[in-house]
């Protein structure tokens, strides 16, 4: 089975809008986290590098901040100049992580949401390392989807490893502990948040495209996985719709 695109810039533009429709945003509660822990106001500068199609940067322009969004991706990078395009605090940036073209010590916060285990890491430290300030945070959040808590989550994850292109490779979970530790500057901490989306079957099938391992229609096996999709479906829907449970983690450090 042809496997999407090697180059991380380029798995997602044919998933851009499925990605901008059903992904999920982030807990509203993460400002305030911030705020307590760091002392986040909205004359800080956020860099949100691997911002995608703009989902965590509404969350600091809401909060006042000025946002410059990094994505290398033309096609995400264009539907949240879309999006994004009333808030005059909203700078898009074309650029990658490891060359972000921001000046040196430049940004208060540096922001990756749902995009570090895409980064060349050691690139990407020195690189964060040259635009923050020498007192900035480094913010990276994951919403983790939970893999087994009720039993359609369980036939979904199963879907995911029996149709995924390359699905155990490039999931999020695989940067570990190790990695984080690896990354920060000393001590990180780690908050946890809960989130949830549900779905009628049309938007459940539009978050299972919006995912890069996803074969697209005309690909092979796209046609048997919908199929599966929608006996999942059917079996555990209530009123309709199904739910997925997230697990928001935020990791905070220097």
């Amino acid at each position: 089975m042809p496997a999407p695109s090697s180059a991380p810039e380029q798995r997602f533009s044919d998933r851009v809008e499925n990605y901008v429709r059903y992904r999920p945003s982030y807990p509203l509660e993460i400002i305030p986290l911030l705020q307590r822990e760091t002392g986040l106001i909205p004359q800080h500068v956020i860099a949100d590098v691997g911002s995608g199609t703009g989902i965590s940067a509404e969350l600091f322009l809401r909060a006042g901040n000025v946002v410059h969004a990094v994505e290398p991706n033309c096609d995400m990078r264009e539907a949240a100049e879309r999006l994004l395009a009333h808030f005059p605090n909203f700078h898009s940036v074309s650029a990658s992580a490891q060359a972000t073209t921001l000046p040196e010590h430049s940004v208060d916060f540096i922001v990756a949401a749902q995009a570090f285990h895409w980064f060349n890491t050691p690139e990407t430290r020195a690189e964060f390392t040259r635009i923050l300030k020498p007192d900035g945070h480094v913010v990276l959040i994951w919403n983790e989807r939970r893999l087994d808590s009720t039993p359609f989550l369980q036939a979904f994850e199963q879907l995911l490893i029996t149709f995924g292109t390359d699905y155990t490779k490039v999931r999020h979970e695989n940067v570990n502990t190790a990695a984080l530790g690896a990354f920060f500057r000393g001590a990180y901490a780690t908050h946890t948040f809960g989130y949830e989306q549900r779905f009628d079957f049309e938007g459940l099938k539009g978050r299972l495209l919006s995912s890069s391992y996803a074969p697209a229609a005309g690909q092979p096996r796209h046609d048997e996985m919908i199929a599966e999709l929608r006996r999942i479906f059917e079996v555990y829907q209530e009123s309709g719709q199904v739910c997925f449970e997230y697990d928001t983690r935020l990791h905070l450090g220097r």
